[in-house]
């Protein structure tokens, strides 16, 4: 595997690990996400990370196989360009429904 690669995965997964971190879907509702500003900031930015990694993976290899890689990408260009139209209820949503998905990708191809 290439160097850059493995290095962006690892990446994605530290990042990962740092919202699993902030976030216990078990636990936390989404009322508390909404509300808390420093854990919705910490999420935000760490899907930022996962978004430029992906990117650059993507630019290594356009067909890597992790599904949704350009959504993901496409994520981190709202957050990063259209804040405005960041809504909690779609971020709540892709950390309950995508990243444990892209959790298992990516511990799979490291």
């Amino acid at each position: 595997m290439n160097e850059k690669v493995l290095k962006c995965l690892h990446d994605i997964k530290f990042a990962i690990d740092e919202i699993d971190s902030f976030i216990d879907t078990g636990t936390m509702n989404f009322e508390y996400y909404q509300k808390n500003i420093l854990v919705k900031r910490a999420v935000e930015r760490n899907l930022e990370i996962i978004g430029e990694a992906m990117n650059r993976i993507l630019r290594e290899d356009p067909d890597y196989p992790i599904e949704n890689a350009y959504r993901i990408v496409g994520l981190r260009n709202q957050i990063i360009h259209g804040y405005d139209m960041v809504s909690d209820e779609n971020i709540w949503g892709i950390l309950i429904n995508y990243i444990p998905k892209l959790k298992t990708e990516v511990n799979q191809q490291i």
